[in-house]
């Protein structure tokens, strides 16, 4: 994405690197869907500083909910989940799936980017909404005005979201001169897909794959139930070296 030095991107590493264990906490979140990000929207040829959204969105935290209702890493509110396929209802909520979210969210921003030819523009819409930022255009065109990002009249809250993200990318790019500490993440795949061939409970699922519970959840979050039913849910997510236990147990 093009380089934007501006006051509030200042403000936002100013914020974000005042709060050095909260994004220590974030990162190390994010070591488990880093890797998979990254790679889908390399195979896109999409701005790989968009792997960094679920920091602003989310803190990477995929049973995050919003007061709007919005769910998951990407923060798809109902409708919008549905429009991309996200399946909501009593035994899985795709709006948390790792894998359906991401392609959902990507194949969204790319939409966007289509309509708007600007990323900026992009993330502002994945923000404030398609219909709010075609809006603010048609507005400024009306009165011969800009239609760029900065020239628009928008929300604050959408205002700072773009600055926010791109305080976290400088950041990440050289922490050492924000003061802050990020964990290794490695550049290899943190999870293997595990087809399931039968009906199985979460916990057991979990002790076949000799993962903790916890962390069996935290790469398998859309499931609702402690049964996983394989009608809706055919995969699992294991950590890689996991899923051979999986297959062996």
């Amino acid at each position: 994405m093009p380089e934007r030095d501006s006051e509030l991107v200042h403000d936002g590493e100013q914020w974000l690197s005042a709060r050095p264990e909260d994004i220590f906490n974030m990162t190390e979140r994010s070591r488990k869907y880093l890797f998979h990000i990254v790679e889908e929207l390399e195979r896109r040829n999409m701005p790989t500083e968009l792997a960094l959204l679920p920091f602003i969105e989310s803190a990477f935290n995929p049973q995050a909910v919003s007061r709007a209702k919005a769910a998951g890493m990407w923060q798809f509110i109902p409708s919008t989940g549905k429009r991309y396929l996200l399946k909501q209802n009593a035994f899985r909520d795709d709006r948390r799936d790792v894998l359906a979210s991401t392609r959902a969210a990507l194949d969204y921003l790319q939409k966007l980017y289509g309509m708007f030819g600007d990323w900026n523009l992009a993330l502002a819409a994945y923000n404030w909404g398609e219909g709010s930022v075609g809006r603010a255009i048609a507005k400024n065109q009306r009165k011969n005005l800009g239609t760029g990002y900065l020239d628009l009249s928008m929300p604050m809250e959408t205002r700072f979201y773009i600055p926010k993200l791109l305080a976290m990318k400088n950041i990440v790019a050289d922490p050492d001169r924000f003061n802050v500490k990020l964990p290794h993440i490695g550049n290899h795949p943190y999870f293997d897909s595990v087809i399931i061939r039968r009906d199985i409970d979460v916990a057991l699922a979990a002790k076949l794959a000799e993962v903790p519970l916890a962390d069996f959840k935290a790469l398998n979050p859309s499931i609702n139930r402690p049964v996983i039913l394989t009608a809706g849910t055919p995969q699992i997510l294991l950590p890689w070296d996991h899923a051979t236990h999986f297959h062996r147990n």
